[in-house]
């Protein structure tokens, strides 16, 4: 226990924080006055240290994960086939010829065409047979699986969803000054047409939206020296600061109409405004004299008002710019740049700031959407060259927004304002980081400081344009005066040109005007008065000065604002030579009123004449009358307007705040009574009452004051319910009013919609204030008071209190609510019913609750006398004090403080902390450190949260959240207490809460998911290992490890030992005693696996909750030794136990249902490609190659009908999954492999199951892929899960019907895990999105899955050897060794590196030297798969992967050839194996398996103990076979391109396997596989119906059942191709020989497997016709089975097959047929073959064409390629020999009439066929079209070899038949076409206008060419000479009367579907259609006499010429 350290003395340590300070010094008031009590409070508040609690053992596995950034470095790159890029850029595409295919259907299986032995072998592996014992190999393999291993698994695991992680508590950002968004305007220029004088330009932000201005002036000029020197008499010096041409402005609340004004003044002139501009807009600085005159003029004007009038100015111009407009262009700019979206670009600056006040604000959210971001922009430049005259009468900041809202509208002010030509110009960006050389707005320097003297950039106080909740945190006292205006209109005097000069005074004398008016640019800071500026003649000016001053600290009723008005004289008259100033008179206004600065609106009347003695103590409006009295403007009018503002951070201005304040100072002492409170004097006696009535109106003063001095605010409250007052010597308590108040403050902070609160709920400024701020309140001041002498002692003040002893705090506290906590004798209340619950609550602790876990008894009754502290304690403790005004408070006040129970929480816990720091030096014990009535009012704090939190939960369901949220703090609390106090005693607290927590009437999951949370947070606690393994008894440890287990006998383990050593794996009661808060989580994980909670809610939290821990554990410095970790990972057994029996619950993630391996990695993940599960009937036999679960998941969820899963959602799995491994890895060695001795054999299933699991779920995805498992292969492990499900149980799974009762199997489903994800995909954007990472991130992200794959796999390869190793021990091995080989086999399935598989294959070398002949025997499926798995990666492109399958493949054949028998078979299960990997995995590389091959030869060649053997022959015959089969996948390999090349080469080889069954089925498999990737799936059934056909015929040779089929012959039906199977006859098949027809497919079971997948792919195909067929075989067998469930599955898929006939009948496209002719000498083979190519359903030619025409001109280059694009024969002669030819034609299926009979529907029409037709044009004379007359046309019928659909898609042509048509025969078939035509679209059930139109249009159109009537014109105008054709022109004649028929009633049927517009369009057609009809009748109505024999005998006898022949005789001679 040593290492893990002991407790440390003390946990938590208290320490002062500096402050960081943004100037150079703190912000104070000048030193040498003596401040009031208030504003030294506020000073000291602002520059005192911060005081912070923290942790001192923090961080001993908590910051590890951000020690994950450097983990990569240190890892191995672990090599995975997947990531290793096969080399194979050099490939040509070879021409493909089938040449040496030709005639190769008879050869034998040993030909080899490739020479193995002059290949050299790999590298052999070391000491492959050197070992002397079973027992070393072990060893050996063990010493290399340990080395270099990764010591923490959680270090590469990716951190789990922070969601959960409650344990996390946000540290408060430390309290800041506010800023907005910083933005930095740098002024470059102003220039105007001419320069003549000097200018001076003011800067400052309006928001139009808001309608006010948003910052502080800022002034500057860019006059030159010159210039300067003109004004140098006015400025006596020039200091730094006022040189500044840069502002630093800040924006909290952007706006689209945040507009930057820039007014511009000038030294005043005589003139107006407008003769004074005149210049500027007429003159240009020229050349000519006389403009040069003129200037020279206008210069020395200038510069004589600058010498007489240089301190007074006079307006001149502005102009303005959006400055919101300028952001957005510069952010959309920045975005196109760097191609994120507008809001892409957003690090929104609510991210950056988290204090700020906005987050729910209605305004910020309107913003947002529209917003551009201003805290990230680029950088512009802005030249404003609109510049207007200012307009004398329209100067205030009113007259200034209607010109905004105007220029917003129109972009210019509506009524003409003049412009002066000119340009401003600009720089503006934005600003994070302080600038060298900046002031704040007070002038002091900020850091960081600039070396030498530079021009400063200056702050712009923000004036916000809506409240700012941030609270003050500098000292700030700035008051600005905006004079406004003057009205003189009725004063007759000859005051005209105004200006006011204006003062602070501290006293009447004129000297005593003050130094603190802000200087304006180029002059000093401060200055000692100003003046405002003039408007030419005008005698009611408005001004729009701004002045600003710093007030003094200490403002006396002596300080006030002198105001003095002057008429200023322009023109200096000849006879006056003094001064041009003519005073006017005074105003003046007090700056204190009564102790409350004036702010806010004043309208002044003005004093003529002297100022009265004792003025300023007086208002000018309440002056009292005078001695001589004085005389007043107007008769005391007010008619001066001003405003006042204050930015302070001492003056609160709000009543409420200020009142509370002032009474607390007097509380202080130092106060003269009676007290002056604003109007009011308080007399002592009822100081009391007020200053309570003051504190219960604090929470009802206004929120930003509030929030602005909340700091201050506390304190005081906190030293008022700490100090006990006396007050005119009584002593008062006001500690319950306090507290109250605090309450409503807490309450009403977290109630404001304005203020943000964090993830659990608290609100951030409280938060910020109790980590920052709070500090213990000073120890009260002893108070002596003059009327009493004598000061209260320490001990009689405690008395005061009224504490009764520890144990009746419960009760009598309970009963009476005491209201006056200061007179113990008041007698309690009735109790009321809510008294009697609490109180049933407190004693209900006491006595056993059945429904509890753990029963407790509390004993109520040992009263510790009195204090109970160890020494007496003579001053009141704050926590004291706080937890008992907790216990006895009540009502709202009770109801909120629990409601806000974490403020009140930390408050405890801090001032706890600050007292046991106190304590320290006394080195008190930890028990004694607390007062035993502190304890009980803890416990009983605690008890009533808890029961809060259940009442809550009982009565509103609504308020889940909140409890959730009382229960994390009281957790907290208790994680806190920890540190503090005495364990035993916290721990007695966690029992209370389990007991009343598990008595409550409610919901399972929601209990759960409480107690999940309070005890996740407690075990976070940083000496949580210390705790649970401090309380465990020696006895639990485990018994000291077997010195080796093989050479024990199990009996030797006495039953007892067996039962204990399986009880360390349960979760027992022993345990959870020994193991208190460990015991108490796994219960609670066990509890929440078993409930069925919505969306597996709980159980994510219960899994989160222990894998956090594990990984804190994993990564603690503490942890670091094995046998530490041993000892921890012994506390987690029982944990292995739970999950193993929650194996149903979990998500088997499956990457891919993998055939070979798909090292593509990107195609094949898509959804859509999940294939359909092929191996189905391999699933049904169970244990297939490519299986991805062992058997016994899949049996065991088959057996689980009974219990409904709620599967786990898979990343849940995932982290349950890696506690498991991480116990496994961590737990002594010695102890599992007991445990699985002992283990029942159906645990020991599990167990492999799990491992299974493991092992998919932890399969490596690929350096692409992140770490975390993505949506797609969720959804994609879904499909196939239910695929495998399908396939399995052939049909539903038993989960499916579970799902059919509960309700729609798709719902289940994808919807529970989607709702998951798609918050991860949210919240997780930074690990899930790909594009958003660097290479560098992937590659850094891909070494460390690797690394977590290989390790997670090696946990689970110790485990299993650990299992195998034991087995001389177990009674029944057999089942063991195949149980662990399944799991191997499962993992090499999947993605594995090379270190795990070198690993993996030395096991599976062990398991075959130990077990050989038992996994021959017994396991013979296991060994093929082995087989299969082995040979995969002796074909591996890395090396080393290649040299151990080698090795493995090796050992397998010589201890299959030493087991006599099984070589055989040994050999048959390798060549199936090689054929089936060759013909599936196209990305398959033979010449490293080529080499394989060569080392096996090696091996066998150097095996000295074998040489005398067969083996070595033996061997080299199986390679040179295997070697015969790679030569045919070369063949494919340059096919690879060319789908029906490689189809026909399969198809070859397959048919070259006609005398080997397994091979044939096997080669017919792989074909289908091919045909089903390309979606061919009515091919891929074909081929599976074949291979069915093939297995038939074996069946019947071995056997005779009535319910088999006969052979190939009941196939018939399907397809008539299949009789080829017949082939397998008795002579060349024995089914006897050994090895032979032994594959699982060769029995009734493969055979209804195959068939069955058949089906599936034939309904795939829309061939649903085929798919009762192929059922019609199936029945019979599965009847014979009695397999009843498949019955009903299989007539439920019958039926579906039927539906979909009905459904999708006449819309199904089967396919469409194109005959390929190839011809020239380049084809090879092909040269001059004709194909029917059968493509997918709409495809138009030049589609095929394209695709033929890519291919082959990419193997011939494409010059030498020549499409030929007409149907016409093709003449040999005519071909240039060096060239390709390729004809492709359309063809549709040809049939003779009398099959049309057979053939009625649509499927029949398509399927079976053999024949094709296609029509060629020609004429006589050679072109292929020409006249009507001379048309002709050649029909071929084409007949292929076999009939379509077939096992390929292009079947050769073997016979060919043409036929010609005469033009009379091409009129009648075109006729016809037409006619049928119409008749359709007339007769449609629905009819389509548009459609039956476009018929009619060619048919009855005008203007058709060579339409119908030209074709009776042509043909029926004269009656033929020729006989023969007299049949001909009747059968034309008759045609068309059909078809003028037919367009009569398409006509008539057009004229109901038109719409009203068509009426035209209408008559049109029936015109035409008229016309056509009067055209044709004289043709249609003359017969051929000949062809009807007359009735009456006709008298025309000029006719005689023609031969009267009767009907009948007409036809003899036609035929």
């Amino acid at each position: 226990m040593q290492e893990l350290g002991d407790f440390p003395d003390d946990d938590l340590k208290v320490e002062q924080v500096e402050k960081e300070c943004r100037t150079v010094r703190h912000s104070v008031p000048d030193d040498g006055l003596e401040l009031d009590s208030h504003v030294r409070d506020c000073v000291k508040s602002y520059i005192q240290p911060w005081l912070l609690v923290s942790r001192r053992c923090q961080g001993d596995g908590w910051s590890a994960y951000s020690e994950r950034e450097g983990l990569h470095k240190l890892l191995r790159k672990q090599t995975f086939e997947s990531d290793v890029e096969p080399d194979n850029t050099h490939k040509l595409v070879k021409s493909p010829t089938l040449e040496g295919l030709s005639n190769d259907s008879c050869r034998t299986l040993t030909s080899s065409d490739f020479n193995l032995r002059c290949l050299t072998p790999d590298q052999r592996v070391e000491g492959l047979l050197a070992f002397s014992s079973h027992e070393e190999l072990d060893r050996i393999n063990q010493e290399a699986r340990y080395g270099n291993r990764h010591p923490e698994l959680f270090a590469l695991y990716p951190p789990a969803d922070e969601e959960d992680a409650v344990e996390i508590r946000p540290i408060p950002d430390c309290p800041k000054e506010h800023t907005g968004d910083r933005i930095l305007v740098r002024c470059q220029a102003i220039k105007f047409e001419i320069d003549i004088e000097p200018m001076f330009a003011t800067l400052a932000l309006y928001d139009l939206k808001e309608k006010k201005k948003i910052s502080e002036n800022f002034y500057f000029d860019l006059n030159s020296e010159h210039l300067k020197n003109v004004l140098k008499p006015h400025t006596p010096h020039v200091d730094q600061s006022t040189l500044a041409r840069s502002a630093i402005f800040s924006i909290t609340y952007p706006s689209p109409d945040i507009y930057l004004v820039i007014k511009i003044e000038k030294v005043l002139q005589q003139g107006e405004i407008g003769d004074c501009a005149d210049p500027y807009m007429t003159l240009r600085e020229c050349d000519s004299l006389k403009n040069k005159d003129k200037l020279e003029k206008l210069r020395g004007q200038a510069e004589t008002f600058c010498h007489r009038l240089g301190r007074y100015r006079m307006p001149f111009a502005w102009a303005t710019v959006n400055i919101m407009e300028v952001i957005s262009t510069a952010t959309m700019e920045r975005d196109v740049t760097d191609s994120d979206s507008l809001k892409g670009g957003k690090s929104s600056s609510i991210d950056r700031r988290p204090q700020f006040p906005r987050r729910n604000s209605e305004r910020y959210n309107t913003i947002d959407d529209q917003f551009c971001n201003v805290s990230a922009f680029k950088p512009a430049t802005i030249t404003i060259s609109t510049i207007f005259k200012q307009e004398g009468d329209r100067l205030s900041d009113e007259d200034l927004l209607k010109f905004l809202s105007e220029i917003k509208k129109t972009s210019t002010p509506q009524r003409r304002v003049k412009t002066i030509s000119g340009s401003i110009k600009l720089d503006m960006s934005p600003i994070h980081d302080t600038p060298l050389a900046c002031l704040s707005t007070e002038l002091i320097p900020l850091i960081p400081v600039a070396e030498k003297n530079i021009r400063p950039i200056k702050e712009v106080l923000e004036f916000p344009s809506s409240e700012v909740y941030v609270p003050h945190n500098i000292y700030r006292n700035l008051l600005y005066v905006y004079p406004q205006r003057l009205n003189f209109v009725n004063r007759l005097t000859s005051a005209r040109n105004i200006s006011i000069k204006m003062q602070f005074m501290s006293g009447e004398d004129p000297t005593c005007s003050l130094p603190v008016i802000f200087g304006k640019s180029s002059g000093p800071e401060f200055l000692k008065e100003v003046y405002t500026a003039v408007t030419y003649h005008n005698k009611s000016p408005d001004f729009y000065e701004e002045v600003k001053l710093a007030l003094p600290a200490r403002l006396t009723e002596r300080h006030h604002l002198l105001f003095t008005f002057y008429h200023i004289s322009c023109q200096q008259k000849q006879n006056q030579s003094g001064s041009c100033e003519t005073l006017i008179g005074y105003s003046w206004l007090p700056i204190v009123n009564n102790d409350r600065l004036q702010t806010g609106q004043f309208c002044l009347p003005i004093l003529l004449e002297r100022l009265p003695v004792n003025y300023s103590l007086h208002t000018p409006e309440k002056l009292p009358p005078q001695a001589p009295p004085v005389k007043w403007m107007e008769s005391h009018k007010g008619i001066f307007n001003l405003e006042l503002q204050a930015v302070s951070s001492v003056h609160t201005q709000d009543n409420h705040l200020e009142r509370f304040f002032t009474l607390c100072h007097a509380l202080e002492g130092g106060a003269t009574f009676p007290l002056r409170v604003r109007e009011e004097k308080i007399p002592e006696n009822k100081l009391e009452h007020e200053l309570k009535l003051s504190i219960i109106s604090l929470s009802s003063s206004g929120l930003e004051p509030l929030v602005l001095f909340l700091h201050l605010v506390l304190d005081k409250l906190f030293t008022l319910i700490m100090q006990p007052m006396v007050i005119a010597g009584q002593t008062a308590n006001l500690a319950q009013i306090a507290f109250e108040s605090v309450v409503s403050i807490v309450n009403s902070l977290h109630n404001s919609q304005e203020l943000i609160r964090d993830q659990q709920g608290r609100n951030s400024l409280l938060a910020t204030y109790l980590y920052w701020v709070f500090r213990l309140p000073d120890p009260p001041r002893d108070m002596q008071n003059a009327d009493s002498g004598s000061v209260p002692s320490a001990e009689s003040r405690y008395s005061t209190m009224g504490r009764a002893t520890a144990a009746t705090v419960g009760s009598m506290l309970l009963h009476s609510r005491i209201r006056s906590s200061s007179n113990p004798d008041i007698p309690a209340p009735h109790t009321s019913a809510e008294d009697a619950e609490v109180k049933s609550i407190l004693y209900a602790q006491g006595h056993n609750n059945p429904g509890s876990r753990m029963s407790t008894v509390v004993d109520l009754n040992n009263h510790q006398n009195s204090t109970g502290s160890t020494r007496p304690s003579n001053r009141k403790q704050f926590h004291e004090e706080l937890a008992l005004q907790m216990v006895v408070s009540t009502g709202v006040c009770r109801e909120n403080a629990y409601k806000y129970a974490w403020f009140f929480f930390e408050l405890l816990v801090k001032s706890m902390a600050q007292h046991v720091s106190y304590l320290e030096g006394d080195s008190v014990p930890r028990r004694g450190r607390f007062s035993d009535r502190f304890k009980d009012d803890i416990t009983t704090i605690v008890s009533v949260v808890t029961a809060e939190i259940g009442t809550i939960l009982v009565k509103q369901h609504k308020e889940v959240e909140q409890a959730e949220k009382v229960n994390i703090s009281l957790a907290f609390f208790l994680y806190d207490l920890l540190s503090l106090m005495d364990r035993g005693f916290v721990f007695q607290l966690v029992k209370n809460y389990c007991n009343q927590m598990s008595a409550k009437s409610v919901s399972m999951p929601t209990l759960i998911s409480m107690r999940l949370e309070f005890l996740r947070i407690l075990c976070s606690h940083e000496h949580y290992l210390n705790l649970s393994l401090f309380f465990s008894s020696p006895g639990s440890a485990p018994a000291s490890p077997c010195p080796s287990i093989s050479s024990q006998t199990s009996s030797s383990c006495s039953f007892q030992e067996q039962q204990r050593i399986l009880g360390l794996f349960e979760l027992c009661q022993e345990f959870k005693q020994q193991h208190y808060l460990t015991g108490l989580l796994l219960t609670e994980l066990s509890a929440a696996l078993d409930m069925e909670s919505e969306g597996g809610k709980v159980q994510r939290k219960a899994i989160n909750a222990i894998s956090s821990l594990l990984c804190s554990h994993d990564l603690d410095n503490r942890c670091i030794k094995p046998e530490v970790r041993a000892k921890v990972a012994a506390l987690y057994l029982s944990l292995v136990g739970i999950i193993i029996d929650s194996t149903n619950y979990l998500d088997f993630t499956v990457s891919d249902t993998r055939g070979g391996k798909n090292k593509t990695g990107g195609t094949e993940d898509d959804l859509e490609n999940v294939p359909p599960i092929n191996q189905s009937v391999a699933m049904a036999i169970a244990g297939n190659p490519f299986n991805t679960l062992g058997r016994n998941a899949l049996v065991s969820m088959a057996s689980m009908q009974g219990k409904s899963i709620a599967t786990l959602a898979a990343d849940t799995s995932r982290h349950l999954l890696a506690c498991f491994l991480w116990v496994m890895k961590n737990a002594d060695r010695s102890l599992i492999q007991r445990w699985t001795v002992d283990m029942p054999q159906s645990q020991l299933n599990k167990l492999l199951e799990l491992l299974t699991i493991c092992v998919s779920c932890f399969e490596y995805g690929g350096k692409q892929s992140s770490d975390r498992v993505s949506t797609q292969a969720l959804q994609k492990s879904q499909q196939a899960k239910l695929q495998l499900e399908e396939a399995l149980l052939g049909g539903m799974g038993a989960r499916g019907e579970m799902m059919k009762r509960v309700g729609g199997i798709d719902r289940t489903m994808g919807h529970r895990e989607n709702l998951r994800w798609r918050k991860d995909l949210t919240q997780w954007r930074q690990t899930n999105d790909k594009q958003d990472k660097t290479k560098a991130e992937l590659d850094q992200e891909a070494v460390i899955s690797g690394n977590l794959a290989t390790e997670a796999n090696l946990i689970v390869l110790d485990l299993l050897e650990t299992i195998v190793q034991a087995v001389p021990l177990a009674e029944c091995k057999d089942s063991v060794v195949g149980g662990v080989l399944r799991v191997l086999l499962h993992s090499l399935t999947c993605n594995q590196s090379s270190t795990f598989l070198s690993h993996t294959f030395s096991t599976l070398r062990a398991l075959v030297v130990k077990f050989g002949d038992l996994m021959f025997e017994e396991e013979a499926e296991q060994c093929a798969d082995l087989c299969q798995k082995v040979l995969q990666y002796c074909s591996s492109p890395v090396d080393e992967n290649r040299s151990q399958a080698c090795a493995t493949l090796y050992l397998i054949m010589r201890y299959s050839y030493s087991n006599a028998s099984n070589f055989s078979r040994v050999k048959m299960q390798v060549t199936m194996s090689l054929a089936s990997l060759v013909g599936k995995s196209s990305d398959f590389q033979e010449e490293y398996l080529r080499r394989s091959l060569r080392t096996i030869l090696a091996y066998a060649e150097e095996d000295t103990e074998m040489q005398n053997t067969q083996l070595p022959s033996q061997v080299d015959e199986l390679l040179r076979n295997l070697n015969s089969i790679l030569s045919d996948t070369v063949k494919m390999r340059e096919f690879q391109e060319d789908p029906e090349m490689l189809m026909d080469l399969m198809y070859r080889i397959a048919k070259g396997y006609q005398t080997s069954p397994d091979l044939r089925l096997t080669w017919l498999q792989n074909m289908a596989e091919k045909h089903n990737n390309r979606k061919c799936y009515t091919e891929s059934a074909m081929c599976l119906v074949h291979a069915a056909a093939l297995v038939a015929e074996y069946l019947s040779m071995l056997e005779d059942h009535k319910y088999l089929p006969i052979g190939s012959v009941t196939f018939q039906n399907i397809s008539t191709n299949v009789l080829e199977e017949s082939a397998v006859s008795d002579d060349i098949l024995s089914p006897d020989e050994d090895g032979v027809c032994s594959g699982r497919y060769f029995t009734e079971t493969g055979l209804v497997g195959l068939l069955e997948q058949a089906a599936e792919l034939f309904s795939n195909g829309c061939l649903f016709e085929a798919v009762n067929e192929v059922y019609k075989i199936i029945i019979p067998v599965l009847e014979a089975h009695r397999n009843f469930r498949k019955l009903s599955s299989t007539h439920d898929k019958l039926k579906r097959a039927f539906d979909n006939i009905i459904l999708k009948g006449h819309k199904r496209m089967f396919g469409t047929y194109f005959r390929v002719g190839f011809y020239g000498a380049k084809f090879g083979d092909l040269d001059e073959r004709e194909f029917i190519y059968k493509e997918p359903g709409i495809t138009h030619l030049p589609e095929i064409s394209h695709r033929l025409e890519n291919f082959y001109s990419q193997c011939f280059g494409e010059e030498a390629l020549v499409m030929i694009k007409d149907s016409t024969p093709v003449d040999r002669k005519q071909l240039n020999p060096s060239k390709a030819y390729i004809q492709i034609t359309f063809v549709e299926p040809f049939f003779d009439d009398y099959e049309m009979k057979d053939r009625l529907t649509n499927f029949e029409k398509n399927f079976n066929l053999r024949r094709f037709m296609y029509t060629t044009p020609f004429t006589k004379s050679g072109r292929p079209r020409g006249e009507l007359y001379e048309q002709y046309k050649r029909k071929t019928i084409l007949t292929t070899m076999h009939a379509f659909p077939y096992i390929k898609t292009r079947i050769n042509v073997i016979q060919k038949e043409e036929f010609d048509l005469t033009p009379i025969e091409v009129a009648i078939e075109d006729m016809q076409k037409k006619t049928r035509e119409l008749a359709v679209a007339t007769h449609r059930e629905q009819p389509d206008a548009k459609m039956l139109q476009m018929l009619l249009q060619g048919s009855v159109g005008a203007t058709v060419n060579q339409g119908p009537l030209e074709v009776a014109q042509v043909f029926l105008n004269e009656i033929p000479a020729d006989p023969k054709l007299f049949r001909h022109h009747n059968k034309l004649r008759l045609c068309f009367k059909e078809f003028i028929m037919r367009c009569g009633e398409a006509v008539e049927k057009n004229k109901h579907l038109i719409t009203l517009d068509q009426k035209e369009y209408q008559q049109e057609l029936k015109k035409n259609y008229n016309r056509l009809r009067e055209n044709l009748r004289p043709m249609l109505e003359r017969k051929i006499p000949e062809l009807y024999k007359p009735i009456i005998r006709p008298r025309l006898e000029n006719r005689d010429s023609f031969k009267r022949l009767s009907f009948r005789r007409a036809q003899e001679e036609n035929s």
